[in-house]
Protein backbone atom coordinates (compact mmCIF):
# COMPACT_ATOMS: atom_id res chain seq x y z
CA UNK A 1 0.00 0.00 0.00
CA UNK A 2 1.21 3.56 -0.76
CA UNK A 3 2.07 5.91 2.15
CA UNK A 4 0.04 9.27 2.08
CA UNK A 5 2.95 11.10 1.71
CA UNK A 6 3.85 8.93 -1.22
CA UNK A 7 0.33 9.62 -2.86
CA UNK A 8 0.69 13.03 -2.33
CA UNK A 9 4.00 13.59 -4.46
CA UNK A 10 1.57 12.29 -7.27
CA UNK A 11 0.16 14.78 -9.79
CA UNK A 12 -3.66 14.55 -10.43
CA UNK A 13 -4.35 12.62 -13.51
CA UNK A 14 -7.14 13.59 -16.59
CA UNK A 15 -9.19 10.75 -17.57
CA UNK A 16 -10.14 9.96 -21.51
CA UNK A 17 -13.69 10.17 -21.48
CA UNK A 18 -14.64 6.94 -23.82
CA UNK A 19 -10.85 4.99 -23.50
CA UNK A 20 -10.11 2.17 -21.58
CA UNK A 21 -7.93 4.10 -19.33
CA UNK A 22 -6.62 7.48 -18.28
CA UNK A 23 -3.56 8.88 -19.30
CA UNK A 24 -0.45 8.31 -17.08
CA UNK A 25 -0.23 9.64 -13.47
CA UNK A 26 3.00 12.40 -13.70
CA UNK A 27 5.72 11.44 -11.00
CA UNK A 28 6.75 15.05 -9.81
CA UNK A 29 10.42 15.22 -9.03
CA UNK A 30 9.73 18.74 -8.01
CA UNK A 31 7.15 17.91 -4.95
CA UNK A 32 9.63 14.60 -4.40
CA UNK A 33 12.78 16.15 -4.15
CA UNK A 34 11.01 18.98 -1.65
CA UNK A 35 10.30 15.92 0.57
CA UNK A 36 13.74 14.80 0.41
CA UNK A 37 15.39 18.24 1.40
CA UNK A 38 12.98 18.58 3.96
CA UNK A 39 14.33 15.26 5.60
CA UNK A 40 17.82 16.11 5.00
CA UNK A 41 17.28 19.53 6.84
CA UNK A 42 15.89 17.86 9.40
CA UNK A 43 18.97 15.21 10.22
CA UNK A 44 21.09 18.37 9.50
CA UNK A 45 19.66 20.00 12.53
CA UNK A 46 19.47 16.69 14.29
CA UNK A 47 23.77 16.49 13.57
CA UNK A 48 24.26 20.16 15.06
CA UNK A 49 22.14 19.44 18.22
CA UNK A 50 24.43 16.21 18.76
CA UNK A 51 27.77 18.05 18.00
CA UNK A 52 27.96 21.78 18.65
CA UNK A 53 28.54 23.78 15.34
CA UNK A 54 29.08 20.72 13.07
CA UNK A 55 27.81 20.80 9.64
CA UNK A 56 28.16 19.00 6.87
CA UNK A 57 30.80 20.39 4.17
CA UNK A 58 30.62 20.41 0.01
CA UNK A 59 33.26 21.35 -1.77
CA UNK A 60 32.48 22.17 -5.65
CA UNK A 61 36.02 22.08 -8.02
CA UNK A 62 34.89 23.99 -11.05
CA UNK A 63 37.82 24.27 -13.98
CA UNK A 64 37.14 27.53 -16.10
CA UNK A 65 33.75 29.41 -16.25
CA UNK A 66 31.29 27.91 -18.57
CA UNK A 67 27.41 29.81 -18.53
CA UNK A 68 26.00 25.83 -18.05
CA UNK A 69 27.96 24.91 -15.55
CA UNK A 70 27.76 28.02 -13.31
CA UNK A 71 24.13 27.40 -13.22
CA UNK A 72 24.05 23.92 -12.31
CA UNK A 73 26.86 25.14 -9.53
CA UNK A 74 24.27 27.76 -8.01
CA UNK A 75 21.70 25.27 -8.32
CA UNK A 76 24.13 22.94 -6.17
CA UNK A 77 25.04 25.69 -3.33
CA UNK A 78 21.56 26.80 -3.21
CA UNK A 79 20.45 23.94 -2.40
CA UNK A 80 22.92 22.72 0.37
CA UNK A 81 22.34 26.87 1.98
CA UNK A 82 18.33 25.47 2.09
CA UNK A 83 19.88 21.90 3.89
CA UNK A 84 22.20 23.71 5.91
CA UNK A 85 25.37 21.83 4.40
CA UNK A 86 28.51 24.41 4.16
CA UNK A 87 29.08 24.69 0.70
CA UNK A 88 31.61 26.44 -1.35
CA UNK A 89 33.25 26.32 -4.39
CA UNK A 90 36.84 26.18 -5.91
CA UNK A 91 37.33 27.47 -9.48
CA UNK A 92 40.07 26.89 -11.11
CA UNK A 93 40.99 29.41 -14.38
CA UNK A 94 40.69 27.50 -17.74
CA UNK A 95 44.43 27.57 -18.07
CA UNK A 96 44.97 24.73 -15.48
CA UNK A 97 46.64 21.91 -16.02
CA UNK A 98 46.11 18.64 -14.92
CA UNK A 99 48.62 18.44 -12.37
CA UNK A 100 46.85 21.68 -10.72
CA UNK A 101 43.76 20.02 -10.83
CA UNK A 102 45.00 16.93 -8.76
CA UNK A 103 46.61 19.02 -6.72
CA UNK A 104 43.24 20.82 -5.34
CA UNK A 105 42.14 17.24 -5.08
CA UNK A 106 44.20 15.60 -2.98
CA UNK A 107 44.10 19.42 -0.79
CA UNK A 108 40.30 18.39 -0.44
CA UNK A 109 40.75 15.07 0.08
CA UNK A 110 43.40 15.68 2.90
CA UNK A 111 41.05 18.16 4.82
CA UNK A 112 39.46 16.36 7.31
CA UNK A 113 36.63 19.17 7.87
CA UNK A 114 35.04 18.70 4.27
CA UNK A 115 32.86 15.05 4.19
CA UNK A 116 31.82 15.68 0.34
CA UNK A 117 33.74 16.93 -3.23
CA UNK A 118 32.05 16.80 -6.64
CA UNK A 119 34.20 18.08 -9.71
CA UNK A 120 31.98 19.72 -12.21
CA UNK A 121 32.41 18.45 -15.87
CA UNK A 122 33.52 19.19 -18.51
CA UNK A 123 36.45 20.60 -17.18
CA UNK A 124 36.66 23.93 -19.25
CA UNK A 125 40.59 23.86 -19.34
CA UNK A 126 42.85 24.78 -22.85
CA UNK A 127 45.21 22.29 -21.67
CA UNK A 128 44.41 18.16 -22.42
CA UNK A 129 42.85 16.74 -18.98
CA UNK A 130 41.81 13.21 -18.46
CA UNK A 131 38.47 13.53 -16.62
CA UNK A 132 38.44 9.71 -15.27
CA UNK A 133 42.12 10.54 -13.69
CA UNK A 134 40.50 13.48 -11.76
CA UNK A 135 37.23 11.79 -10.76
CA UNK A 136 39.79 8.84 -9.74
CA UNK A 137 41.82 10.86 -7.62
CA UNK A 138 38.45 11.92 -5.40
CA UNK A 139 38.75 9.93 -2.15
CA UNK A 140 36.19 7.13 -2.70
CA UNK A 141 35.07 8.43 1.48
CA UNK A 142 34.03 12.15 -0.06
CA UNK A 143 33.42 11.11 -4.15
CA UNK A 144 29.30 12.07 -3.39
CA UNK A 145 29.07 12.04 -7.01
CA UNK A 146 29.63 8.31 -6.66
CA UNK A 147 31.80 8.38 -10.25
CA UNK A 148 35.03 7.09 -8.67
CA UNK A 149 36.40 3.48 -9.77
CA UNK A 150 35.88 2.39 -6.32
CA UNK A 151 32.66 3.66 -6.05
CA UNK A 152 31.06 2.20 -9.28
CA UNK A 153 33.47 -1.07 -8.61
CA UNK A 154 31.25 -1.33 -5.18
CA UNK A 155 27.89 -0.99 -7.25
CA UNK A 156 28.70 -3.26 -9.85
CA UNK A 157 29.43 -5.73 -6.88
CA UNK A 158 25.95 -5.18 -5.45
CA UNK A 159 27.33 -3.23 -2.31
CA UNK A 160 24.92 -0.63 -1.96
CA UNK A 161 25.26 0.42 1.49
CA UNK A 162 28.97 0.56 1.34
CA UNK A 163 29.58 3.26 -1.67
CA UNK A 164 28.09 6.41 -2.88
CA UNK A 165 25.29 5.88 -5.66
CA UNK A 166 25.59 8.36 -8.27
CA UNK A 167 22.62 10.74 -8.16
CA UNK A 168 20.89 10.75 -11.03
CA UNK A 169 20.14 7.14 -11.11
CA UNK A 170 19.63 7.39 -7.13
CA UNK A 171 16.79 9.68 -7.91
CA UNK A 172 15.26 7.41 -10.68
CA UNK A 173 14.68 4.81 -8.16
CA UNK A 174 13.18 6.94 -5.81
CA UNK A 175 11.04 8.01 -8.00
CA UNK A 176 10.02 4.62 -9.50
CA UNK A 177 9.59 3.52 -5.16
CA UNK A 178 7.22 7.09 -4.97
CA UNK A 179 4.76 4.91 -8.31
CA UNK A 180 4.28 2.02 -5.53
CA UNK A 181 5.83 -0.63 -8.22
CA UNK A 182 8.33 -3.56 -6.97
CA UNK A 183 10.92 -3.67 -8.97
CA UNK A 184 11.61 -7.06 -8.39
CA UNK A 185 10.82 -9.37 -10.48
CA UNK A 186 10.47 -6.62 -13.07
CA UNK A 187 11.66 -6.56 -16.89
CA UNK A 188 13.62 -2.72 -16.68
CA UNK A 189 15.20 -1.65 -19.73
CA UNK A 190 17.83 1.21 -19.70
CA UNK A 191 18.58 3.03 -23.13
CA UNK A 192 21.96 4.69 -22.54
CA UNK A 193 25.19 3.24 -21.17
CA UNK A 194 27.05 6.36 -19.85
CA UNK A 195 29.25 6.12 -16.94
CA UNK A 196 27.06 8.58 -14.99
CA UNK A 197 23.35 7.22 -15.49
CA UNK A 198 22.91 4.14 -18.11
CA UNK A 199 25.64 1.79 -16.93
CA UNK A 200 24.54 2.26 -12.79
CA UNK A 201 20.85 2.39 -13.26
CA UNK A 202 21.04 -0.81 -14.43
CA UNK A 203 23.59 -2.08 -11.80
CA UNK A 204 20.89 -0.42 -9.61
CA UNK A 205 17.77 -2.18 -11.19
CA UNK A 206 19.73 -5.24 -11.12
CA UNK A 207 20.67 -5.38 -7.49
CA UNK A 208 17.25 -4.15 -6.54
CA UNK A 209 16.10 -7.72 -8.49
CA UNK A 210 14.45 -6.57 -11.46
CA UNK A 211 15.46 -8.15 -14.75
CA UNK A 212 17.59 -5.90 -17.02
CA UNK A 213 18.11 -5.28 -20.53
CA UNK A 214 20.49 -2.42 -21.31
CA UNK A 215 20.08 -0.68 -25.02
CA UNK A 216 22.45 1.38 -26.98
CA UNK A 217 23.24 2.53 -30.44
CA UNK A 218 23.73 -0.42 -31.44
CA UNK A 219 20.41 -2.00 -30.53
CA UNK A 220 18.79 -3.43 -33.77
CA UNK A 221 15.17 -3.55 -32.46
CA UNK A 222 14.78 -1.11 -29.89
CA UNK A 223 11.30 -0.57 -30.26
CA UNK A 224 10.94 -4.51 -29.50
CA UNK A 225 13.36 -4.16 -26.38
CA UNK A 226 10.85 -0.80 -24.77
CA UNK A 227 7.75 -2.65 -25.64
CA UNK A 228 9.15 -5.63 -22.77
CA UNK A 229 9.73 -2.87 -20.25
CA UNK A 230 7.34 -3.03 -16.63
CA UNK A 231 9.91 -0.18 -15.92
CA UNK A 232 11.92 1.88 -18.94
CA UNK A 233 14.85 4.74 -18.52
CA UNK A 234 15.78 6.90 -20.99
CA UNK A 235 19.44 8.19 -20.57
CA UNK A 236 20.00 8.43 -24.75
CA UNK A 237 20.44 12.23 -24.99
CA UNK A 238 18.21 12.50 -28.34
CA UNK A 239 15.19 14.44 -28.27
CA UNK A 240 12.04 12.33 -28.36
CA UNK A 241 13.55 9.55 -29.36
CA UNK A 242 11.18 7.35 -27.35
CA UNK A 243 8.03 7.27 -28.92
CA UNK A 244 5.14 6.51 -27.42
CA UNK A 245 3.39 3.72 -28.97
CA UNK A 246 7.37 1.89 -28.23
CA UNK A 247 5.83 1.65 -24.95
CA UNK A 248 4.34 -1.26 -23.20
CA UNK A 249 1.02 0.06 -21.48
CA UNK A 250 0.89 0.51 -17.33
CA UNK A 251 4.73 0.87 -17.50
CA UNK A 252 7.19 3.24 -15.37
CA UNK A 253 8.74 5.44 -17.94
CA UNK A 254 11.81 7.48 -16.15
CA UNK A 255 13.07 9.91 -18.56
CA UNK A 256 16.80 11.33 -18.21
CA UNK A 257 17.07 13.60 -21.27
CA UNK A 258 17.46 17.35 -21.28
CA UNK A 259 17.20 18.41 -24.76
CA UNK A 260 16.46 22.36 -26.19
CA UNK A 261 13.99 22.06 -29.05
CA UNK A 262 13.04 25.00 -32.07
CA UNK A 263 9.76 26.36 -30.24
CA UNK A 264 8.40 29.66 -32.31
CA UNK A 265 6.10 30.19 -29.69
CA UNK A 266 8.80 30.62 -26.61
CA UNK A 267 10.23 33.91 -26.12
CA UNK A 268 13.85 32.37 -26.32
CA UNK A 269 12.81 30.19 -29.53
CA UNK A 270 13.52 27.19 -28.06
CA UNK A 271 11.98 24.37 -25.24
CA UNK A 272 13.49 21.65 -23.23
CA UNK A 273 12.37 18.15 -23.98
CA UNK A 274 13.40 14.78 -23.04
CA UNK A 275 14.60 11.85 -24.47
CA UNK A 276 11.15 10.43 -24.69
CA UNK A 277 7.84 11.51 -26.69
CA UNK A 278 6.06 12.67 -23.93
CA UNK A 279 2.57 13.36 -25.21
CA UNK A 280 2.20 10.17 -26.70
CA UNK A 281 4.04 8.32 -24.46
CA UNK A 282 1.89 9.22 -21.53
CA UNK A 283 -1.35 8.06 -23.20
CA UNK A 284 0.29 4.26 -22.95
CA UNK A 285 2.31 4.94 -19.53
CA UNK A 286 1.23 4.15 -16.12
CA UNK A 287 3.46 6.80 -14.57
CA UNK A 288 5.84 9.27 -16.80
CA UNK A 289 8.03 11.32 -15.29
CA UNK A 290 8.10 15.03 -16.75
CA UNK A 291 10.31 17.16 -18.42
CA UNK A 292 11.58 19.79 -16.69
CA UNK A 293 10.50 18.66 -13.73
CA UNK A 294 11.20 14.93 -13.46
CA UNK A 295 14.63 13.42 -12.91
CA UNK A 296 16.44 17.09 -12.75
CA UNK A 297 15.29 18.04 -9.23
CA UNK A 298 16.39 14.65 -7.92
CA UNK A 299 19.69 14.63 -9.28
CA UNK A 300 20.42 17.47 -7.24
CA UNK A 301 18.72 16.43 -4.25
CA UNK A 302 21.06 13.30 -4.13
CA UNK A 303 23.65 14.79 -4.32
CA UNK A 304 22.82 16.59 -0.72
CA UNK A 305 21.72 13.23 0.47
CA UNK A 306 25.07 11.64 -0.52
CA UNK A 307 27.01 14.50 1.48
CA UNK A 308 24.43 14.36 4.45
CA UNK A 309 25.30 10.30 4.61
CA UNK A 310 29.04 11.39 3.97
CA UNK A 311 29.36 13.84 7.17
CA UNK A 312 27.07 11.32 9.24
CA UNK A 313 29.20 8.22 8.57
CA UNK A 314 32.56 11.05 9.40
CA UNK A 315 30.71 11.24 13.18
CA UNK A 316 30.45 7.33 13.06
CA UNK A 317 33.89 7.30 12.73
CA UNK A 318 35.24 9.84 15.17
CA UNK A 319 32.67 8.45 18.02
CA UNK A 320 34.19 4.96 17.35
CA UNK A 321 38.09 6.65 18.45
Amino acid sequence: MLSVAALSLRLGVSGCQGSKRSIATVISGSKTSKVVRDRLRAEVERMRSQVFGFRPSLVVLQVGDRDDSNLYISTKLKAAAEIGIDAKLTRLPNTATQDEVLQSVMAVNEDPSVHGLIVQLPLDSVNHIVTEQITNAISPEKDVDGLSFINAGKLSRGDLKDCFIPCTPNGCMELIRQTGVTVAGKHAVVIGRSKIVGAPMHDLLLWNHATVTTCHSKTPDLPQQVGRADILVVGAGRAEMVRGEWVKEGAVVIDCGINHVSDETKASGKRVVGDVHYSSANQRAGFITPVPGGVGPMTVAMLMENTVQSAQRFLLKMAAR
